[in-house]
C-alpha cells in the first residue's frame, strides 16, 4: 500500500469503511430509487440501473446490435435540469414505469408495450418543449446493455467524505450526495481516499469488486437533484480548487454476492 494510501486510509485493517446507502437509476437522467439490498452478479452491471433512456431525437440506437452512445443523444441532466423535478419509479415484476411531479402521477406505462412507451413519450415531448431536438422515444436496453455514461461503468461508488469536502469548498453546510448519481455511498473513508483504491480489489458484503477508474464529472452535478435547478458551478469549483473534476470511482463485479447498507468495505 502506497504512502498516500496509508495516509488516507490509515493503517491496513480488515474494515476501512461501510456501505451507507444503495441507489439505482432505472431511467438515465431521472430520479434514483433507494434499495435495501442488491444482488450483484459477476461481470454484470448494477441491478436495475440505467435500464432505459429517453432518446432526444434520432440516436441511431439499434436494440438488435446495441452499442454505447454518447449521453448527448438522450435527455440528460447536463443539459436538461428539469428532469430532476420528475420522480420515476420502476416496478420490476410488472415492468411498469410511473412518472410523478408534485406528488401526482403524470404518466405511466408498461415499457415492453408500445402503448405504455407511447404514454411516457407523449409526456416528455410536452414537458421538455423546445428542449426536444426531435421525437421522444423511450429506449429499453436489451440484455447485457445499459445506458451508461462510460463504456466501462458497471457500478459507481461515492465517498461521503469527499462530498463533504466539496461542500466546504462551496461554502455550503452540506451537499446532497445524490447530486453525483452513484450506486453505492460509502462512509468512513477520508476525503478522496476512494482514488487510492483504483486498481485494487475490495470486498463489500458477500461481493468482491475491482475499482477501475475515477469518475470525471460533467455539468450534471451543477443541478440540485431535488429542486431541479442549476444552483452551483461544481465542475469549475473542482477544477479551480483541486485541479481535477473527478468525484467517485467506477468498479466492476468480480464475485457475485448480496450487499446491504451497513456492510463493511474491506481491502482483502
Amino acid at each position: 500500500m502506497s504512502e498516500i494510501t496509508q495516509s488516507r486510509l490509515g493503517a491496513r485493517q480488515d474494515s476501512i469503511a461501510r456501505l451507507a446507502a444503495l441507489h439505482r437509476y432505472p431511467v438515465k437522467g431521472l430520479s434514483p430509487e433507494a434499495m435495501s439490498e442488491a444482488q450483484l452478479t459477476e461481470g454484470e452491471h448494477f441491478p436495475g440501473d440505467r435500464l432505459m433512456a429517453i432518446e432526444n431525437g434520432p440516436s441511431g440506437f439499434d436494440p438488435a446490435a446495441p452499442e454505447h452512445l454518447p449521453k448527448q443523444k438522450f435527455l440528460m441532466l447536463m443539459r436538461n435540469e428539469k428532469l430532476a423535478r420528475i420522480a420515476a419509479r420502476f416496478e420490476d415484476a410488472t415492468r411498469r414505469l410511473t412518472l410523478s411531479q408534485g406528488g401526482g402521477v403524470v404518466a405511466s406505462g408498461v415499457v415492453d408495450e408500445e402503448t405504455g412507451r407511447a404514454a411516457i413519450e407523449r409526456f416528455f415531448e410536452s414537458y421538455m418543449g423546445d428542449e426536444m431536438r426531435g421525437p421522444a422515444r423511450l429506449l429499453v436496453a436489451p440484455p447485457g446493455h445499459r445506458f451508461m455514461d462510460s463504456r466501462h461503468g458497471f457500478l459507481s461508488i461515492i465517498n461521503r467524505a469527499s462530498v463533504e469536502a466539496i461542500a466546504r469548498l462551496a461554502n455550503r453546510a452540506s451537499i446532497d450526495p445524490l447530486r453525483f448519481r452513484g450506486n453505492l455511498l460509502v462512509e468512513g473513508l477520508a476525503p478522496w481516499a476512494e482514488f487510492d483504491l483504483v486498481g485494487q480489489r475490495v470486498k463489500i458484503g458477500e461481493a468482491e469488486l475491482e475499482i477501475t477508474r475515477r469518475i470525471d464529472r460533467c455539468a450534471a452535478i451543477d443541478v440540485d437533484p431535488r429542486a431541479g435547478l442549476r444552483d452551483l458551478r461544481m465542475v469549475s469549483l473542482l477544477e479551480q480548487n483541486l485541479a481535477h473534476h473527478d468525484c467517485g470511482v467506477y468498479a466492476r463485479i468480480l464475485r457475485s454476492g448480496l450487499i446491504r447498507p451497513g456492510d463493511a468495505l474491506t481491502v482483502p
